[in-house]
Formats: structure tokens, sequence, C-alpha cells
């Protein structure tokens, strides 16, 4: 999936959607025009807006000189559905939260997209993302369309009782727009593999045995192995192809600082070490760590896994966290946490080659401008950290083969 030429990467983003066979130029003419059209798409993270998605995506496509009727056509949603959650609290009340689906383009395959429980999780900020999901399974080449949904609640403030309440209440009211070949929902932002077990459970029971509905679920319920490593692993793939397209250089010659150290940034850092490459420096929310001549990666997790620091930890130097770490010296910038840290303050001030968007639009529309005005290539998220959407297509075609891979064979399948 990673492996696949820069023109394959534009071709997916808009011309399997529109129209297949459009024919491009040099790699970096591709990855260019390709960075333009993606790093607008993915300014929508910041504002949440529908319309942003809208503006960015029409640009891409007058670039592709697509017809205005077939502009329309792909940039409104197919459905939203919207539903409201009656669920009895552990306190004896009642309460009710709103709930929102929205289903953008099944143009290449059935609609995909994870469930977010957040306070945020707005129709508008649903119906945002879920044009993201369009360009990034096409972005992956997977046979999936984008969706997106949401339950506007504090899943940190429910008990776990509460929240399955909440989520078999979700498949209850959303059951008929869902199914293993209409509508594949996958985790989010406060939604976990325990959620996707439930939503399994209870479209089962309305709908007959049906693992393939939901994608991320537990290994002994029917998951993929790779699951959890998939992004942070994609993120490896992606650097190398981004090395290899746009800096002329291996992973192994490669030094990298990387914000983030969990799930996405944790898995990125430890699979570019055993690749070669040097990780100089790692940060999260509480503090960071450096070492000019490379952490020693496996010792860190050790040393994390045992209740420590980044900033504890004896084979590197502490520093603080914020900003300034990001201007940090090396060749490649890896943010793998929070979005919208790469502004324009902080663009001109960056001291590296080249940037890898392990988290979801980490680099503002204002901090792009100065990156492209500074000839600094951004490999947007739609593609760095797609490896998820990937392994969540593998973890599809096996549920409707009832059949499972080892991790080889779902390693071999990633990067090929």
């Amino acid at each position: 999936m990673f492996s696949a030429h820069g023109s394959k990467l534009l071709r997916s983003l808009v011309g399997n959607v529109v129209r297949p066979g459009l024919a491009f130029g040099s790699i970096s003419d591709t990855f260019a025009a390709w960075q333009n059209a993606a790093q607008q798409v993915q300014h929508r993270c910041m504002s949440r807006s529908p319309d942003d998605v809208s503006s960015f995506v029409i640009e891409a496509m007058e670039i592709l000189d697509i017809h205005p009727n077939l502009q329309h056509a792909i940039l409104n949603s197919d459905r939203r559905l919207s539903v409201e959650l009656r669920v009895p609290m552990d306190n004896g009340e009642v309460e009710i939260f709103m709930a929102h689906r929205v289903q953008h383009n099944n143009s290449r395959g059935p609609f995909k997209g994870g469930f977010k429980y957040h306070l945020e999780a707005s129709l508008e900020d649903v119906e945002g993302l879920a044009s993201l999901n369009t360009w990034k399974t096409a972005v992956m080449d997977v046979p999936f369309g984008g969706a997106k949904g949401g339950v506007m609640c504090d899943s940190n403030a429910l008990s776990t009782r509460e929240l399955e309440k909440v989520t078999r209440k979700l498949v209850q009211g959303m059951k008929e727009v869902l199914g293993p070949w209409t509508d594949i929902p996958a985790p989010d932002i406060g939604t976990d593999e325990r959620v996707m077990a439930w939503i399994f459970d209870e479209f089962s029971k309305h709908k007959g045995f049906s693992p393939a509905v939901v994608t991320g679920k537990p290994l002994h319920l029917h998951g993929s192995r790779g699951r959890d490593t998939a992004t942070g692993r994609g993120v490896l793939f992606a650097a190398r192809e981004f090395l290899k397209s746009s800096l002329f250089a291996k992973v192994q010659d490669t030094d990298f600082v990387i914000q983030g150290f969990g799930k996405v940034g944790g898995w990125a850092a430890r699979f570019l070490h055993e690749a070669g490459g040097k990780v100089i420096a790692v940060a999260d929310s509480k503090g960071a760590t450096y070492n000019e001549q490379g952490l020693d990666i496996p010792k860190l997790n050790t040393h994390m896994a045992k209740g420590g620091t980044l900033q504890s930890f004896k084979g590197g130097e502490a520093i603080p966290t914020g900003p300034d770490f990001l201007t940090i010296p090396c060749d490649i910038l890896v943010p793998a946490a929070l979005g919208g840290v790469i502004n324009a303050d902080v663009a001109h001030r960056l001291q590296c080659k080249g940037i890898i968007e392990a988290a979801n639009a980490p680099t503002t529309l204002e901090g792009d401008k100065v990156l492209r005005g500074r000839g600094i290539p951004v490999l947007p998220d739609i593609y760095a950290n797609g490896g998820g959407v990937v392994v969540s297509f593998f973890e599809w075609v096996q549920n409707l083969q009832n059949f499972q891979w080892d991790d080889e064979e779902v390693t071999r399948r990633l990067d090929r």
C-alpha cells in the first residue's frame, strides 16, 4: 500500500473517484500537486467546517479540470443522519445524547469511518471528517468510501456501564444505515476496541452474526493482528517512500524528531529505530528527551513501561516540551500528537528538511504557506497516517472470509 508511485497517489486522491486514467508528470511534479491538494484538505481538521473542506478540494479538482457538475456530486455528502440517544444513567436519571453519522461518498466501496465520542462531535464536525475519509481511503487505494460518526458526550465522564448503554443505543438508532457492505465504523477519539465489540454484538443481535460490520475489534473477537501497530508501522513505510522520492535519502541516513510518544508516535519511533533511523528526540505532554547521537528506543520503551517518564530517561537529556521542541535541528520532523502545532510562527523557526504528518492536521493553513515559501516538503496526514485504515480493510476482508492472517501476512500486505 505504501510502495505505490507518487502518481498513483494523486490518481487515487481524485482520479479514481472522478475519472480513471488521468496521466501525470514526474514524481516531483506529482508530489507537488498532490501535496498542494492534500494539505488544503487537511486544514479542515482545524476548523471542522465542511465548507473549508469543499474549498480545498475544489482547488484540487480545478487543477485536474473536473467538470463543475461532477464537482458538485463529489463535494456533497450522500446522507446525514442524526438521532437522540435516551440513556438511563447510573444515578437513575435519563440523559439525552445527540449522535450523528455522515456518509459522504461510496463511489469506491462501502462507507468507512470511525465513531468519535466527544463533546464537540457536532454534525458539522462529523461532516468535515467524513469528507476527509473519502480522500484518505482513495489515497491509500482501499475500496472504501468516506464516512464519520460521533456522539456528543464526554466518554471519560461515563462509567463503563453507561458507555456500553450509549453504544448499544447508538447501534439501535443507526442499524439500518450500517452493515458489512454498507457502512463500516471503526475506533476514533473516545472509543476503542471494547466499544467496537459492543457495536458488533448489538448489531448481530438485530441483523445476525456480522463481525465485518465494524473494524478495530479485540483480536479474540474477530479483530486483526497488527491493528494496534498499523498507523505507526505505516509511518515508517511512508517515511521510506517520502525520503526516496523527495529528499533522495534512506531511513538509515536520517535523523528524526518525533512529537508524541503514544499509540502513533511510540510505534513510529520503534519502527524507525529498527529500520536504522536515528531518533534524536521524542516528546509527550509532560516532557521530552534528547540525544544527538540517537536515543535507544527499546531501552526507552522499557523505561516507560516501568512507570518512568521521558525526562527521567538516563539515555537522553531532559528538555522541555512545547513549540520550541519542534525547532530542534533534524532531517525529518514527525508531529504525531496534536493538531495545529505548526503555525506560521513555528514554521518560520523550523530547522528540518521535511515533515511527515503522523498526527491529524498538525500544520495550520498559515503554517503551510510558510513551509511552501521555505521549500520544506510536507507529507500530508491523509497518506502518512493511513496505515490504520489499510489494516482496517484487512480486518474487514478477514471477517468476510472467516479467516485470520498472521502478523507476517498483515505486514507484507501493508508494505506492498
